[in-house]
């Protein structure tokens, strides 16, 4: 046997056709043909295989639910294929070890031990569909391996879907045609309402909601929107109007849902909003069930303010037997059939065998959900300016007045460093992390950023401001500049008529320095109160005491000023999220002219 040479391990590239060193294990292959892969937790070994050029040279990918067979066909030229379905995740653990990738729906579980279980070779997850809560995006990044998604191919069926329950929403054909098969024939009853004529507001107007507009103008419906990433030129080119989330809730007759899951759209229709909704509005949802609050649906449907809905989504799938919102007279519902069509399926299944392929080639895949992995050193220097980076984009975008398209972002760096010392591909990728996530079911990072930005119409430019002094920090200050908007914080607009804000990193930690015209010092952690005010003695106290009585800690607060007793603005950092009875008093102060709070 020939003798085994120490080898010398290389720095990792950010290629994804190759393998970074693992915290669990690291493999190499010799000149000699043998492999070895050994664990670094101590005294255990792995795997030592020979190989031998009778063996084929095709990667193996796993599918571990059913997939359209023209998925199939594809990946078969390309690897070889092992369709083993229904898999209890001890099985999935034990194959995986022989698996370059796995491609799985909805039903498998993709867990850190999976991912454990491959032994580094495990290069790419696909998932068949949109979702991928059923994959550990920690772990999979944890251990270089790329995951990618088809969240394109089924628009078209799940716009469809929205369609038909709309229509049969408004006509009671469920609710009809259970009551023809019991023996009855109530024609009285089940008397409809006409879509024509009739305003329609599309929440969320991405590529299945655009498609529901469409759809809805081919009916005669007036179509409206809200979506403040929505390009209006976009909107305006298939006759929509966008409108603010308040106009869209007053004005519709029918609203349909299309917006994903997310912190800040989760029980986005509530009591509070099915108040302001027009008395008899009737609602689709084909989007997430947790973007309505359910009991408060069956209150609203109870008490006439909304005189149906059609559900394909809930907050529980499936819903309870006895759910008092399934059984409602009023509400028709369907088991998340959105995307349930064979030519759906088979698009869903081309798409991902197409991004798995591509992965295994070491290509950047444009549906990829998580990042390659950085080199430490990089990442390292580049952390806390990543976190600030991300944060002012939050920050910026949450000052945008609602029914504004965000379409136009500069971002400059204050830098001693020559250009080519600094790359920003990261930072820009966490700006627009900051400002399309929030209310996007897409996962921004480094691979899919700039993709993710064009499909939305979002216009990033960057400039470099190179200052003078030593290139021993990367950067000096970020600043980000939305243009063409309005801003729900006129005191963000700065001279130029653009929103900005500018942050610098201090003692490693993020602080927001500008906002608009107005110097200010204030760390980007917790939530931010900005206040414009009439810079008077006893402000600082007077607001203090409002967020003090309920228990609300300041981590901290700055002001800043035109000139004595002139305009000012004063920025508060909290670690809890005042009531919206403390931030009204905030807002009743005599000398505070106006006021906005920014979660980070």
């Amino acid at each position: 046997m020939a003798s085994l040479k120490t080898p010398t391990l290389k720095n990792p590239s950010l290629s994804l056709s190759s393998k970074s060193c693992l915290p669990s294990a690291f493999s190499a292959t010799f000149s000699n043909n043998i492999r070895f892969s050994r664990s670094l937790r101590p005294r255990r070994f792995l795997i030592i295989t020979a190989s031998s050029s009778s063996f084929s040279n095709k990667p193996t990918v796993l599918v571990a639910e059913k997939l359209g067979e023209a998925g199939l066909t594809l990946l078969k030229q390309f690897a070889n294929v092992d369709c083993s379905y229904n898999l209890s995740p001890e099985e999935l653990c034990t194959k995986i070890s022989l698996c370059d990738a796995l491609i799985v729906r909805s039903g498998t579980k993709v867990s850190r031990e999976v991912f454990e279980s491959s032994g580094g070779r495990l290069k790419v997850v696909g998932r068949a569909g949109v979702g991928i809560d059923n994959v550990d995006l920690a772990a999979a990044t944890e251990h270089g391996c790329l995951v990618v998604n088809a969240p394109t191919a089924n628009t078209v069926a799940a716009a469809e879907h929205g369609i038909a329950l709309l229509a049969a929403m408004a006509r009671n054909v469920a609710q009809a045609d259970a009551s023809v098969k019991a023996g009855k024939w109530q024609r009285n009853k089940y008397v409809g309402v006409s879509l024509v004529g009739k305003t329609l507001a599309v929440l969320g107007f991405g590529k299945v909601g655009s498609e529901v507009a469409r759809r809805a103008k081919g009916l005669g419906m007036h179509v409206i929107a809200h979506d403040p990433y929505a390009p209006a030129d976009r909107a305006r080119a298939i006759g929509v109007e966008l409108v603010s989330f308040e106009e869209a809730l007053a004005t519709a007759d029918f609203i349909s849902l299309h917006m994903p899951l997310t912190p800040a759209t989760s029980k986005m229709l509530n009591d509070e909003t099915f108040a302001k909704m027009k008395k008899g509005v009737r609602i689709v949802n084909v989007a997430r069930g947790g973007v309505i609050d359910e009991e408060a649906l069956v209150r609203a449907l109870d008490s006439g303010i909304v005189a149906q809905a059609a559900l394909d989504v809930f907050t529980e799938e499936p819903p309870k037997q006895d759910s008092k919102l399934v059984q409602h007279e009023s509400v028709t519902v369907t088991p998340h059939l959105g995307a349930s069509t064979m030519e759906a399926q088979e698009g869903v299944a081309i798409e991902v065998a197409e991004a798995v392929v591509g992965a295994l080639k070491g290509e950047l895949a444009a549906t990829a959900v998580n990042a390659p992995m950085v080199p430490a050193e990089v990442l390292t220097e580049l952390k806390p300016y990543v976190e600030l980076a991300e944060k002012l984009g939050r920050l910026a975008v949450q000052l945008v007045a609602g029914g504004s398209g965000v379409k136009t972002v500069k971002v400059s760096y204050a830098s001693s460093r020559a250009p080519d010392d600094l790359d920003t591909r990261l930072l820009r990728a966490m700006i627009t992390k900051g400002i399309i996530e929030p209310i996007s079911s897409v996962f921004v990072n480094l691979v899919n950023a700039d993709y993710t930005a064009k499909q939305r119409g979002l216009r990033i430019t960057e400039e470099r401001i190179l200052l003078d002094g030593s290139p021993e920090s990367p950067l000096e200050s970020i600043h980000v500049h939305i243009a063409n908007v309005e801003s729900k914080f006129a005191s963000a607009i700065s001279e130029t008529g653009d929103i900005k804000v500018e942050g610098r990193v201090k003692d490693g930690v993020p602080h927001l320095t500008k906002v608009g015209s107005f110097e200010v010092d204030v760390s980007l952690e917790g939530s931010i109160i900005l206040c414009r005010q009439v810079d008077q003695p006893g402000m600082i106290g007077k607001v203090g005491s409002i967020l003090g009585e309920e228990n609300v800690n300041v981590s901290f607060m700055s002001v800043g000023r035109i000139a004595p007793r002139k305009q000012a603005v004063m920025a508060i950092g909290v670690d809890e999220q005042p009531s919206k009875e403390s931030l009204k008093r905030i807002g009743e102060v005599p000398a505070i002219e106006e006021f906005v709070f920014l979660k980070l």
